[in-house]
């Protein structure tokens, strides 16, 4: 099937824009899902938040994470490091929602309950429920990832380390497990490692302000050694 022609994406592009400022005024969540699933593929949804102007990428950053998935995990994570500072923000908050939509929807479903399970300090619990989840499909990495805060609240964590570094194995925009892990590595008194695991997760995602002042802190300690 051929792509659109450039006076329908223009058309598009204007459509899109539209709906978005019209949410902006009313937050009317459900009229603009409704709105752009009707007028928009998730595939051209991608390619706007990749290479649209300024206000479509906002757009179509906030769509996708709406609409989308963990397919779309790339394309959020792209959007962590846009020239845009409103489209870095969007992808920021979206991306987080994506990650607990991988797998099927039981599996999400156990997923949601892992991370309610952490909120509620069930740690025993997580780690038993994530463990057979993690033996069912290993490719989940939000189920590491719950694993890994339960362990690191559990102060085991060398555990918490191992599930974090799987966790960024299966999904490398997971920048909390990188700073997850830079904090159990502190806690093991190995900063050159930390260090290197909150530089990663800067670079995922720049915008990590508090995140730059522990890097300078780190770099500032062990270069007085």
């Amino acid at each position: 099937m051929s792509g659109p022609s450039i006076s329908e994406q223009k058309v598009r592009y204007t459509k899109l824009d539209r709906y978005y400022q019209q949410f902006l005024n009313d937050e009317d969540r459900a009229r603009f899902i409704q709105q752009v699933s009707e007028s928009y593929t998730m595939e051209t949804l991608e390619y706007l938040a990749r290479l649209g102007r300024c206000l479509t990428r906002r757009a179509a950053v906030l769509a996708v994470g709406f609409l989308g998935d963990f397919e779309q995990n790339e394309t959020m994570g792209r959007g962590l490091v846009d020239s845009d500072r409103a489209v870095r923000m969007l992808a920021d908050h979206n991306i987080r929602q994506i990650w607990l939509r991988q797998g099927t929807g039981g599996q999400r479903v156990l997923i949601s309950r892992l991370e309610w399970l952490n909120s509620v300090s069930q740690y025993d619990q997580v780690v038993a429920e994530a463990t057979e989840l993690i033996r069912c499909d290993d490719r989940l990495g939000e189920a590491w990832n719950q694993r890994a805060i339960a362990f690191c609240n559990q102060r085991d964590y060398q555990l918490a380390i191992d599930d974090c570094r799987t966790t960024l194995a299966i999904n490398p925009f997971h920048f909390p497990a990188a700073i997850g892990m830079g904090h159990c590595c502190l806690q093991l008194d190995d900063p050159v490692s930390a260090l290197d695991c909150f530089r990663s997760a800067f670079t995922i995602n720049p915008d990590l302000e508090n995140l730059r002042g522990q890097i300078c802190h780190l770099e500032q300690i062990l270069e007085g050694r």
